[in-house]
C-alpha cells in the first residue's frame, strides 16, 4: 500500500507514520501543502491519503472534491479533530473516496478505517454518522432555519455586497457562495435580493441606517 499523509501536526503525522510502517511492505510519503500533494498524487494515483482537512492549504470543500475527482484512483481517509456536520455530508454524499476518523477515536477505529480502506470500502466512523444524522433531523424538522453561515450571507447580501465581494471575504469560492444563495433563497420562499433586505430588516441582521435607497 502506497499512503501520503497529508497533515500539518507533528505529532499525529509521526504517529500515523509509525502505525503505517509496522508493516513492511507498505510506502509512506508526505505532503505539507496542496501543491505537494497534487505532486504525489500525480506520481501515485492508487495511494491512499489521510488529509487533515482544517490544518491544511484547501480553499474549501469544492476544491478538496476537485483534486479527489482529478485523481479518481486515490483513497481518502479525512481525519482531524474537528469537521461541521455540513462537510462532512457535502464530502461523503459527493464521493465513494472519502471516509472519515476523528483524532480523538480510538486507535481500533483508525485501524479499522485502514483496513476497510484497503479492500476500497469506505469508513465513516459513528461519531461522523451520528453528527450528519443529527444535523438532517433539525433541517426536516425546522427546515427554514438558517445556519450560521448562511444568516452571515444574508446580511452580506442585505449590505448591497455582490457574490464575489462575499467569496473574497470569506475566502471561499463564487461557486460556494452561489450555492448558499441558492439554498438561501429556497429556505426563505423568496427570489429577489430585494426580499433577502426585507428579512435581514424584519430578523434584525441589519439597521436600516445600514440600508440605503
Amino acid at each position: 500500500m502506497k499512503y501520503i499523509l497529508a497533515d500539518n501536526q507533528e505529532l499525529t503525522r509521526f504517529a500515523l507514520e509509525s502505525l503505517l510502517t509496522k508493516d513492511n511492505a507498505n510506502v509512506v510519503y508526505k505532503a505539507t501543502d496542496k501543491a505537494g500533494l497534487v505532486a504525489l498524487l500525480k506520481e501515485h494515483e492508487c495511494a491512499t491519503v489521510l488529509l487533515d482537512y482544517t490544518l491544511f492549504d484547501f480553499t474549501d470543500e469544492d476544491q478538496l472534491l476537485i483534486v479527489a475527482e482529478r485523481f479518481s484512483l486515490s483513497e481518502w481517509i479525512l481525519i482531524s479533530e474537528e469537521l461541521t456536520p455540513p462537510f462532512m455530508r457535502r464530502v461523503i454524499y459527493s464521493s465513494h473516496q472519502f471516509s472519515i476518523v476523528f483524532k480523538d477515536g480510538s486507535i481500533h477505529e483508525l485501524r479499522d478505517a485502514l483496513q476497510s480502506v484497503s479492500h476500497h470500502q469506505r469508513f465513516i466512523s459513528q461519531r461522523a454518522l451520528e453528527a450528519i444524522i443529527t444535523q438532517q433531523q433539525e433541517e426536516e424538522e425546522h427546515p427554514n432555519i438558517l445556519t450560521t453561515t448562511e444568516t452571515e450571507i444574508v446580511k452580506a447580501i442585505a449590505q448591497g455586497k455582490t457574490t464575489k465581494e462575499i467569496a473574497t471575504e470569506r475566502f471561499s469560492s463564487v461557486h460556494t457562495i452561489t450555492t448558499h444563495r441558492k439554498n438561501i433563497f429556497r429556505k426563505l420562499g423568496i427570489n429577489t435580493a430585494h426580499e433577502v433586505v426585507k428579512y435581514a430588516l424584519r430578523a434584525g441582521l441589519i439597521d436600516s441606517s445600514e440600508f440605503y435607497i
